[in-house]
């Protein structure tokens, strides 16, 4: 169980891996990940199982949390970070998990001071200076999405990255303004780009876009729904979004060696 697991790695010194049994049965699980490079993957394992040792998760309506959900999430929430290291999530330790997807309630006041109130399904949630949720059943499945570019676990934690310099904007804390200048003009006209595909396909019946249309509502979506499809599926990717891939490149540090801190 996981508590047994979670106690282990606490006590043992930096670096410890996760078993060797359940490890390999996450990687068959979720190809994406068994397909690093093995220096970047033997780093992943060593890293989640730090994530493990300073997290809590908490099982919702009554789910379990088993190892093999613990590990699933902690590794695919590692991936954004394995050269970023692990302080990228220090502003959190709660990791709640539903079986299925949630039916979150909303309220909104619109410019006339008209209050609305709806109810919205989500397949996870990440809260500024709070915990992540996320759907068990829409985890479980990323191995068999990302053919689609499809991962709710890297979407919420990269909404994370986006959070650590105040609300999500689709721009992570980068080091200059020139830099947030670069940021902000490519991933502008990429999201432009991609707004007018996802108009063209909702209203006028064009082809269907291969991103998650759902990138279309915001910037912070946009961002986090592409980071989704380049972690899991990145020549693909690079095929819609050429220039976003050496954007990302620079700030995830693909080609650098990776951060255990």
């Amino acid at each position: 169980m996981l508590n047994r697991l979670v106690k282990l790695l606490k006590g043992q010194p930096a670096g410890r891996d996760i078993p060797d049994a359940l490890w390999q049965a996450t990687l068959a699980d979720y190809p994406f990940l068994a397909q690093l490079p093995d220096s970047q993957r033997n780093a992943l394992r060593t890293l989640s199982g730090r994530f493990l040792a300073q997290k809590e998760f908490h099982g919702a309506q009554g789910l379990v949390i088993t190892d093999a959900i613990a590990v699933a999430i902690a590794a695919q929430a590692c991936l954004p970070v394995l050269q970023l290291g692990l302080d990228w999530y220090d502003d959190f330790v709660g990791i709640v998990v539903h079986p299925g997807q949630m039916l979150a309630r909303r309220e909104q006041t619109d410019e006339a001071g008209v209050v609305h109130r709806y109810s919205e399904v989500l397949a996870g949630e990440a809260m500024e200076g709070g915990p992540v949720t996320l759907s068990w059943q829409d985890v479980a499945s990323a191995g068999d999405l990302a053919g689609h570019g499809y991962n709710v676990v890297i979407h919420e934690f990269v909404h994370k990255i986006d959070m650590r310099d105040g609300t999500p904007d689709g721009c992570p804390p980068l080091p200059s303004r020139a830099a947030r200048g670069i940021w902000h003009d490519t991933m502008q006209a990429a999201y432009d780009g991609f707004r007018e595909k996802v108009t063209i396909a909702e209203r006028f019946g064009g082809e269907p876009t291969w991103l998650d249309p759902y990138g279309a509502t915001a910037p912070a979506e946009f961002f986090a729904v592409a980071c989704e499809a380049y972690f899991v599926n990145r020549s693909r990717f690079n095929e819609d979004f050429p220039a976003l891939t050496p954007l990302f490149d620079r700030f995830f540090r693909t080609d650098q060696p990776p951060a255990l801190g």
